[in-house]
């Protein structure tokens, strides 16, 4: 049995943006089961809700010095689902009504938190083997570990794991600025430890003085070595790259089942999916005000709206595939341009295009109990959960094969009657457009195929339990 505290600016369901959220609230609760004492570690933002920090129990407040900086901090305890979840409390920093303001700010309020951390451990009952710091925000703990706090005993054993969640977000700025801020020495700032191109870098730092490095597939283990995606950290990955290691995300099949899904108006397992699935997609396209048909397909983009999800390739072939047999349901919001496009489109396609910047599960799930296909054509995906989400429920995903995105879906072959979705390699217009017409065409000429696709997706096992087995080994390791 091991003891591991995760350190995170997020853990569903206390906040959540993204990815990171979903794994730093599903993951511990899989290893828990499997008899580790894990426990979740974040801040206490002001804006989590009340109903959760009315359980909270308090503890008194200690100091906790960076730099030339002091302020108070009390740990704030939670059980839930059986994981012992500790919130950082302190007014100065995680107060707001968001976890995230302009970067300046949160670097600070990130490097605080890492140094929080550190602290925190002297006043509990807890001693964690292994500390699992998960992305930029909280970079900077394996480096306290090692450096100001190295000569203290009680941290001397602590082994930390860094993953990276998304290379594009590192916690960078002015070098003065982070020396100031966090009171490390000027020798860490070097070109092998904090020192990016004249500036400050959080995730560096975090690259170089961990343990163990993870990320969040093989193959973005792989890409995020080589200049192209490794946002100029390609170079410490490759010196780093005998402690680097891929595995892949898991969901949590209890959550994502549509045997059971609380949302999703007819439930559906293997076997009855083919009649299901088409009377989830009538109530779908009622749900989202568009003209009902069984035989319609349907493509769901549930997703950020950023220039990393691929938008640019979509936008320009839009018309010409929304001329088709085709509705188009796109749910979540992102960059202001992106927005103002497809509520563009939306206004053109009254009858065919469903879009809400407002994501909600429960809308979420609807889409994909009730739509055909779910498209991804992402510039890099480092793991990617909608395609999982969509394969468990029997949408066929179509994604251009990057990152994780290629290590989970597996290419349908015609000859072979093999594969559980569609996929291109090449990152351009041309790429997408052959796909979305092979897709369509199987959809419309070759309905058994089609189902055979969804069939062997729904068949794949990407619940965190082979995500677990991984991570153990990870930590045996250790």
């Amino acid at each position: 049995m091991k003891k591991i505290l995760y350190a995170s600016a997020e853990c569903s369901p206390f906040v959540k943006t993204g990815g990171l959220g979903a794994v730093v609230g599903s993951l511990p609760k899989q290893l828990k089961q499997r008899g580790h004492d894990v426990r979740i570690v974040l801040p206490a933002y002001e804006c989590i809700d009340e109903k959760w920090k009315k359980q909270m129990d308090v503890s008194l407040p200690f100091p906790v010095h960076m730099g030339r900086r002091r302020h108070p901090v009390t740990i704030n305890t939670l059980e839930y689902q059986g994981i012992t979840c500790y919130f950082l409390a302190c007014d100065y920093y995680f107060s707001g009504d968001s976890p995230y303001t302009e970067m300046w700010m949160d670097i600070e309020k990130f490097c605080f938190f890492s140094v929080a951390v550190v602290e925190m451990l002297s006043y509990l009952e807890f001693e964690p083997d292994i500390i699992h710091c998960h992305d930029w925000q909280t970079g900077l703990i394996p480096v306290y570990l090692k450096t100001l706090y190295g000569g203290n005993p009680y941290y001397r054993n602590i082994k930390t794991v860094m993953t990276l969640h998304n290379m594009r977000f590192q916690g960078i700025t002015d070098v003065g600025a982070m020396k100031d801020i966090t009171g490390l020495p000027d020798e860490l700032f070097a070109f092998d430890k904090l020192e990016f191109y004249g500036l400050g870098n959080m995730l560096k730092g975090g690259i170089a003085f961990a343990d163990k490095v993870t990320t969040v597939s093989g193959t973005y283990a792989r890409e995020i070595q080589e200049p192209e995606y490794g946002e100029g950290l390609d170079s410490l990955l490759r010196y780093r790259k005998n402690d680097l290691s891929g595995i892949v995300n898991g969901i949590d099949y209890q959550i994502y089942s549509p045997a059971q899904d609380e949302y999703i108006k007819y439930h559906y397992n293997i076997s009855t999916f083919r009649k299901a699935k088409k009377k989830n997609k009538i109530y779908m396209q009622n749900k989202a005000g568009l003209p009902t048909g069984k035989n319609i397909f349907t493509v769901c983009i549930i997703s950020r709206l950023t220039e990393q999800k691929g938008l640019d390739l979509l936008i320009p072939m839009i018309n010409n595939f929304l001329r088709e047999n085709v509705q188009l349901y796109i749910l979540g919001g992102g960059e202001k341009r992106y927005e103002a496009i497809f509520a563009s489109v939306k206004t053109r396609y009254p009858d065919q295009v469903f879009f809400d910047i407002n994501y909600s599960d429960e809308m979420a799930k609807y889409m994909y109990a009730g739509c055909d296909a779910t498209l991804m054509p992402s510039k890099f995906e480092p793991c990617g959960l909608s395609q999982l989400m969509a394969l468990r429920y029997g949408t066929v995903p179509i994604v251009r094969l990057t990152g994780g995105l290629k290590d989970t879906v597996r290419v349908y072959n015609e000859n072979y009657h093999t594969g559980t979705g569609f996929g291109f390699e090449e990152y351009s217009v041309e790429a997408l457009r052959e796909t979305l017409k092979q897709a369509l065409d199987v959809y419309q000429n070759c309905p058994e195929e089609w189902n055979g696709i969804a069939e062997r997706g729904m068949r794949e096992n990407y619940s965190w339990n082979t995500s677990c087995t991984e991570y153990e080994k990870l930590y045996e390791s250790m």
